[in-house]
């Protein structure tokens, strides 16, 4: 070989070494409890999506654990690019912490909420207890399981949840509410920390009569554990249960994955991931997706945070905070 030729391979091969490698990106989604499998359908789809708009690969770590635990471990330390909950006052502590704006109900559509669902109830073969509305979860003879609400998001939704149909039942009488709820938790034997535990209790160990959960994971549950024949109800009133998104601004800027981040929490509203949302029976925002899976959506009454308690200022101020009605009526 020439001298000639050989400098042009060696060229060639100091190229190449310098070439910067193909580019990738990487987040990490610390979502709640129970959307383990959700997120195992959704993110292999967007990866693709990503990729073939981009010609970058990504990778989407998770992390799971109760919704209100998980606000709490993003504040400590977490690294989450993203943010996929059940409730809204878990965002609102990351704002607090200054990882999140002040207006990330903003910036994606329907208030952040691509998706929603409602507090539900699952029950044994052939609904022995002839379990159908709220009224029955405080009979003597019906053990109920359902997350602690001090400490998931999913377990704050039921109790919320059950106090408005308190209040729907009551013509809105806050002491009646709170007697209900007082029977309904004594009801509960077991209070688990997140809606995967609950689930473990009720499917697993075979302690209760009625599981409470997003009506979503009650049809994953009967699927998964289609050998016990569990029976779905859905109750006459219950909870509209949005399903916040957000960047972590601060994390995400820190990690220089602020595109990918936002891309992805859009690509939840596309139609295809919609779609996605609605097989895991999650309701969707997106009309035409929703007409597609109404039969399987039976009709229910649902009211809002706003309507039933003055909004989710009201709500952490009353309910939620130090010495507040949760904590007195769970000490009862």
């Amino acid at each position: 070989m020439s001298l000639i030729s050989n400098l042009r391979a060696a060229a060639a091969v100091l190229v190449l070494s310098t070439a910067p490698a193909l580019a990738q990106d990487k987040i990490l989604n610390v979502s709640y409890d129970i959307a383990r499998e959700l997120f195992e359908a959704l993110n292999p789809v967007f990866a693709a999506d990503w990729k073939a708009k981009t010609g970058r690969d990504v990778t989407i770590d998770q992390s799971h654990a109760g919704s209100s635990a998980q606000a709490r471990a993003v504040l400590e330390g977490l690294p989450a690019d993203v943010v996929t909950f059940n409730q809204e006052t878990d965002i609102d502590t990351l704002v607090q912490g200054g990882l999140v704006p002040e207006n990330w109900r903003e910036l994606f559509p329907n208030g952040a909420s691509p998706y929603y669902s409602l507090p539900a109830f699952l029950v044994r073969k052939d609904n022995p207890k002839g379990i159908k509305d709220w009224n029955d979860l405080t009979r003597e003879d019906v053990k109920v399981v359902f997350p602690n609400p001090r400490t998931s998001g999913n377990g704050r939704y039921t109790y919320l949840a059950a106090y408005a149909y308190a209040l729907d039942a009551n013509g809105g009488n806050q002491e009646e509410a709170q007697e209900f709820i007082t029977k309904l938790f004594a009801n509960v034997p077991v209070f688990d920390t997140g809606g995967r535990a609950a689930t473990q209790t009720f499917a697993e160990r075979e302690i209760g009569d009625v599981l409470i959960t997003f009506e979503a994971e009650t049809a994953g549950i009967a699927a998964q554990y289609a050998d016990k024949e569990f029976v779905r109800v859905t109750p006459s009133v219950s909870l509209f249960a949005a399903f916040p998104v957000a960047v972590v601004a601060a994390n995400a800027e820190k990690n220089g994955s602020t595109e990918v981040s936002n891309a992805y929490l859009s690509w939840l509203y596309t139609p295809e991931a919609q779609k996605i949302l609605a097989q895991n029976h999650y309701r969707v925002t997106d009309a035409s997706v929703a007409a597609e899976f109404k039969e399987s959506l039976p009709e229910v009454k649902l009211v809002t945070v706003n309507e039933a308690f003055g909004g989710w200022a009201k709500i952490r101020e009353e309910h939620l905070s130090e010495g507040g009605i949760l904590e007195t009526l769970f000490n009862n």
